[in-house]
């Protein structure tokens, strides 16, 4: 601000997991190589408080593997937006998102393109460049754009990031579901693969725009290790919650709907429901977590993978308010699109509800809309 230089941010959205991580480093990469305004400073911002981060197990994991310390990050708690605004400096890019939340509202002006891959919710402005197309992943959509750029931008560290190989030796193997320091080295993990889920039809997440941006970076960088292998890396960091309480499951992949007056928190929690529902003083957390956030109700959404990679999901509502619990129970099991295929299972507490939900690609994503839709 002091002085006086254009500063241009690429910043993903507030769950910032590893797509909305690496969609926002690569991008801001990409256009600082590429852009016309070489006084322009490009940032990318990860959108969490620095104390989140470590919440990121799968960013933390695959970014330790790629030699990018955390200190070179920037984090939303570490940039004043609004005072770049104000002192009309900032431009801004979306990645992984359209929308900003209310409390952004002032910077929505200031908001120059989008890169979503999700259902427009609203128009933009007619100066700003929107593409939002139904890829599995972002990262695929920032993938698509620096391969249209320049030749040689899109460089070994960038299909690093996007795909997983730094060509150094990096993750040792995985025992009993947790990384080892031992044994022979294979190389860290990839974004699409990891947000398609190793591109499995199986998980309804995958495109054909998805499988093309694999392979054009396996056919630049043949090096590049066994998909499998890259997978299964990331698997285990995004699933190793074992060390983290019960309020850092809550808060690790945690969206938030208001309705009239209240707040409903989504939580994406990777352990099945039997060994969630077994963690020790469970309902008082659930409450602390609730009661400290503000929240009226919990919908904890339970995922977790078998050998093949195939996804199973389980359900539990949460709420002291038995009408809120009701409206969310019924919406759910009465949905149609997508249906869920709920079947209720016996729960420990009355004011948990839980379910077995039969249609396992019924991501979070698709949920969405019928949690907003009840509110």
């Amino acid at each position: 601000v002091r002085r006086h230089q254009e500063v241009h941010v690429v910043m993903g959205n507030e769950a910032c997991d590893l797509d909305s991580t690496v969609s926002a480093l690569a991008l801001a990469y990409f256009l600082a190589k590429t852009s016309p305004a070489p006084k322009a400073a490009f940032i990318p911002v990860l959108n969490i408080p620095r104390a989140e981060f470590a919440l990121r197990t799968e960013t933390t994991f695959l970014l330790g593997e790629q030699g990018i310390p955390a200190a070179s990050l920037i984090f939303r708690d570490e940039i004043d937006l609004e005072g770049l605004h104000r002192a009309g400096l900032l431009s801004l890019t979306l990645v992984d998102h359209h929308v900003l939340p209310g409390a952004d509202a002032a910077l929505e002006e200031a908001v120059v393109e989008v890169l979503d891959h999700r259902p427009l919710e609203r128009d933009r402005a007619p100066g700003c460049q929107v593409t939002a197309e139904p890829v599995g992943s972002c990262a695929t959509l920032v993938t698509e754009r620096i391969a249209q750029g320049p030749p040689g931008v899109l460089d070994r560290p960038t299909a690093a990031l996007l795909h997983g190989e730094d060509g150094r030796p990096s993750l040792s193997p995985i025992r009993g579901g947790r990384l080892t320091t031992d044994g022979p080295r294979l190389s860290p993990p990839g974004t699409i693969l990891l947000d398609c889920v190793n591109l499995s039809p199986a998980a309804g997440k995958v495109t054909p725009r998805d499988v093309a941006c694999v392979s054009l970076l396996e056919e630049r960088f043949p090096e590049l290790p066994a998909r499998d292998t890259i997978f299964e890396a990331l698997q285990a960091a995004k699933f190793d919650v074992s060390g983290l309480t019960t309020e850092q499951m809550l808060r690790k992949d945690l969206k938030v709907l208001s309705g009239d007056e209240l707040l409903l928190a989504i939580s994406a929690i990777y352990v099945d429901l039997e060994t969630f529902l077994r963690r020790p003083d469970l309902l008082q957390d659930l409450d602390a977590f609730c009661q400290a956030q503000g929240y009226a109700g919990l919908v904890a959404m339970m995922i977790s993978f078998n050998e093949r990679n195939e996804p199973s999901r389980q359900l539990a509502v949460y709420s002291r308010r038995e009408t809120l619990r009701s409206v969310v129970c019924q919406a759910l099991e009465e949905a149609t699109t997508p249906s869920l295929h709920l079947q209720p299972l016996r729960s420990p507490w009355s004011c948990v509800s839980t379910y077995a939900q039969g249609n396992a690609l019924a991501s979070r994503k698709k949920v969405l809309p019928v949690l907003r839709a009840a509110l």
